[in-house]
C-alpha cells in the first residue's frame, strides 16, 4: 500500500516544530539582550523581542532546519528594530532619551563606573560601528555571522569593527586627557 502515512508526516512535522520552539526559547536571553543594545530601552527590547518571536513563528516555514537559527533570528529583530527606527525616527529620540539620563554623581564601585563609561563611549560611536562592535564583540558572533545580520559583505562589517575599535581608543583617550 505505499503511499503517504499522515500519521508519519505530522509526526515528523512536530519534531521539527518542537526543535525549533526549543532554539527559540534558548535564544530568548540573547535576543533580549541585542534588543536591548539596539534600542537602549527594557521595555522596547522586551516588545522587539516579542515581536521578533511572532514574526519568527509566522515566517517559520522559511527557515531552513540545519542553518543558524541565531543568526536568522538576530536578523529578524535587527531588521524590526530599523523598520520601527525608520517609520517613526526612534534612533533619535532613543539617543536623546539617553543622554538626558546620564547621571551626573560618580558612583560609589570602580567596575560600575567603568561599565557605565565604556557605555557611554559605545553610544558616541556612530550607530552601524556600535552595532557591528555589539555583534562581534559582546555577542561573541562571528564575522560572518554579524555580515548576515547587518546584510553587508564580511570585509565591511571588519571595517566597522576596526573603525569602532579605533573611534573608542581615541575617545577613551580623549576621555582620559580631560579627566
Amino acid at each position: 500500500m505505499g503511499g503517504h502515512d499522515p500519521k508519519r508526516a505530522d509526526t515528523s512535522e512536530d519534531m521539527v516544530s518542537a526543535t525549533f520552539r526549543h532554539g527559540i526559547v534558548a535564544l530568548l536571553p540573547e535576543l533580549r539582550a541585542f534588543g536591548r543594545f539596539l534600542s537602549h530601552d527594557r521595555a522596547r527590547a522586551d516588545d522587539l523581542v516579542q515581536e521578533t518571536i511572532v514574526r519568527a513563528f509566522s515566517a517559520r516555514h522559511q527557515f531552513e532546519p540545519g542553518s543558524n537559527l541565531k543568526t536568522w533570528t538576530f536578523t529578524i529583530l535587527r531588521n524590526l528594530f530599523y523598520e520601527q527606527t525608520r517609520r517613526g525616527k526612534r534612533e533619535r529620540e532613543v539617543l536623546e532619551e539617553y543622554s538626558a539620563d546620564q547621571p551626573h554623581e560618580e558612583r560609589p564601585q570602580a567596575a560600575r563606573s567603568r561599565i557605565s563609561d565604556l557605555e557611554r563611549l559605545l553610544w558616541q560611536l556612530p550607530p552601524l560601528q556600535r552595532e557591528a562592535l555589539m555583534l562581534v564583540g559582546a555577542q561573541e558572533l562571528s564575522y560572518e555571522e554579524a555580515a548576515i545580520i547587518c546584510g553587508v559583505a564580511v570585509g565591511t562589517l571588519k571595517a566597522r569593527v576596526s573603525r569602532a575599535r579605533s573611534a573608542l581608543a581615541e575617545l577613551r583617550g580623549i576621555g582620559e586627557e580631560g579627566a
